[in-house]
């Protein structure tokens, strides 16, 4: 595996690679990488040619200073381990060689992008977007892969890749957890020994929701999930919605879809988690 620090010379290797017919997968990562990222990774290196892994702490998606500074850097190990899942290429940019001149692009994508962490989060998503789009323009990918957890995130970046026309493949992936059910998160690094076990309520609870659902309401659902969040030791619940897959907007109703998703923002200790549960697909 080759690291490469500058665009100049991904594109530069990677440009020899497209003359050959060979295909292209892109992972983008803020790194601290962990057993779901490698899932991601393996998937691309199984369907392409080749491989390249943005490692980037990206700060314009950052609406936390305090956030953005704690996020955990491991680019040693982070390397060791795309090393060990084949992959072709980690590209570790620095913030200048991404930003050399701060980017002004406004990128809006409502409603998809004005619910949940869009709500909560002002500003996270067009962030999210500029990075993406310019990892998309240096590397030029065949197919791209996101994981699930991030499930607004990956609704966001299909509509984007729609609106400016890239001709490559969105590729989600599944959530992948712990042993115990925790959905695996760079950010679970910083919980202490004691959050590590008071987290683990949020997926028991969306497990415990999943068979609740099959006989109560919408309405009950999302009252069952709140209520147990804010019941247990050392969790605060941000938020819980209930939404159409498709298009993020709240249910009222499961006949409302056929592709319901629950998401859910929670802070254990100072640190915010997310996760997801379908309910039907």
């Amino acid at each position: 595996m080759t690291v490469v620090h500058t665009i100049s010379d991904l594109q530069t290797a990677l440009s020899a690679l497209r003359q050959q017919g060979k295909v292209i997968g892109l992972v983008p990562t803020m790194g601290a990488l962990h057993a779901g990222h490698a899932s991601l990774v393996k998937r691309s290196v199984a369907e392409n040619d080749v491989t390249v892994v943005s490692i980037f702490v990206n700060p314009t998606q950052f609406n936390d200073k305090n956030d953005l500074e704690k996020y955990p850097r491991t680019l040693e190990a982070d390397c060791q381990l795309l090393e060990d899942c084949g992959a072709t290429f980690a590209f570790a940019p620095s913030v200048a060689e991404m930003y050399p001149q701060p980017d002004t692009r406004r990128f809006s994508y409502a409603p998809l992008d004005t619910v949940m962490e869009g709500a909560f989060r002002p500003g996270h998503f067009n962030g999210v977007c500029q990075i993406v789009s310019k990892l998309f323009d240096a590397v030029q990918p065949d197919r791209a892969y996101f994981g699930e957890k991030d499930f607004q995130q990956l609704a966001i970046i299909r509509a984007m890749v729609k609106d400016l026309n890239y001709s490559l493949q969105i590729v989600g992936c599944p959530i992948v957890r712990e042993a115990d059910g925790l959905a695996m998160s760079s950010r679970n690094t910083r919980l202490s020994a004691e959050e590590r076990k008071n987290a683990l309520k949020i997926s028991q609870t969306l497990f415990e929701s999943r068979t609740f659902a099959a006989t109560h309401s919408v309405a009950d659902t999302c009252e069952f999930v709140e209520q147990s969040i804010n019941n247990a030791t050392g969790l605060r619940l941000e938020y819980f919605q209930l939404v159409d897959g498709n298009t993020l907007q709240p249910i009222q109703a499961w006949d409302d879809t056929t592709y319901a998703v629950g998401c859910i923002t929670v802070f254990c200790g100072d640190v915010r988690l997310i996760d997801n549960i379908k309910y039907k697909e």
